[in-house]
This record gives structure tokens, sequence and C-alpha cells, in this order.
């Protein structure tokens, strides 16, 4: 198997990775960490930012697996490209969630394209008001927009989530 190719598929399963990690377990037992990046704060970095390290642990676990240098002759080799995989994941989460979406490392307000539509799919996500319901809980794949509000609406009537604002 190609190195690119255990790259760009770890890429693409880091993906369905976070997806579940942030509905089951951001927005499940793992709210302590993750609320304060739904609710207002102070300061730079949010108890949120703790889930990075995960993703970094992950990165480094990949890595010590794939090392000759951590377990000799029972190195397996896959592992480390993993690892370069999860890590460039962990690249892009980075510039387009915390850079693009929440603007904490530039300013920038797309107009139309890939970069508008996963903007707004955010901010959809953070239409509802504590863990429950929700929509777009992936980081790099943007549903249309016109979908998750309807999601969102049918979420309010059934009494599943709290919206912020109407998103009729």
């Amino acid at each position: 198997m190609s190195v690119f190719l255990i790259i760009f598929a770890t890429v693409w399963a880091m993906e369905a990775v976070a997806w579940s990690g942030h509905k089951y377990v951001m927005h499940g037992f793992g709210w302590g960490w993750h609320r304060d990046h739904h609710e207002p704060h102070d300061g730079f970095f949010e108890r949120n930012d703790l889930y990075a390290v995960v993703g970094a642990a992950m990165s480094i676990s990949a890595f010590m697996i794939g090392s000759p240098l951590v377990l000799g002759a029972n190195a397996w080799w896959p592992a480390t490209w993993i690892g370069v995989g999860i890590m460039l994941y962990g690249a892009i989460y980075t510039l387009i969630h915390d850079g693009l979406i929440h603007q904490r490392w530039f300013r920038w307000v797309p107009r139309r394209g890939y970069a508008k539509r996963i903007v707004q799919a955010h901010k959809l996500h953070h239409a509802t008001i504590g863990k429950e319901g929700g929509v777009s809980f992936g980081f790099i794949i943007a549903l249309d927009p016109a979908w998750l509000k309807r999601q969102l609406k049918k979420q309010r009537e059934a009494g599943i989530a709290v919206v912020r604002e109407a998103v009729d």
C-alpha cells in the first residue's frame, strides 16, 4: 500500500472519528471540556482545546507504534504514516475550524464556495443551546445549510433542541 494512500485514508477516517467524537463524546459525557466552546468566555484558550491534546496523543502513539527506535522489530511501519495522517487532519482542523470558522488565527469572511458553506454549517451547529440536538458535527465536510436548517427546525418542533434563533 502506498504511503500517500495510507495518509489520505487516515485523513478521511479522522473526519469520521471527529464526527462521532464530536456528537457522542463532546456533546455527551465530554461536555465539560466542550461547553465553553459553545458559550461566551474570556481568554484566548478554551477547555475545549484539550481535545487537540487528545488528537496529538493519537498521532504520537501512532508514530511510536511505527518506530523501530521504540518497538524494535515489533514496529509496524504503516503506523508512522497513520500518525502523519492524524497530524495532517489536526492541521486542517486547526486552519478550518479555529482559523476560518472561529477566526482565532486570522480574519476572513468567505463570500462563496466551500469556505462559505463550511462556515454556515458550523454556525448552524452553534445555533443550539446546550448539548442536546444539533447538526453538523463534522469538521471538514459541510452539508447543505438549507438541509441543516430544516433538521434544526424539526429538532426544535420535536423538543429535542433549544435553538438560539429562528433558522426557518
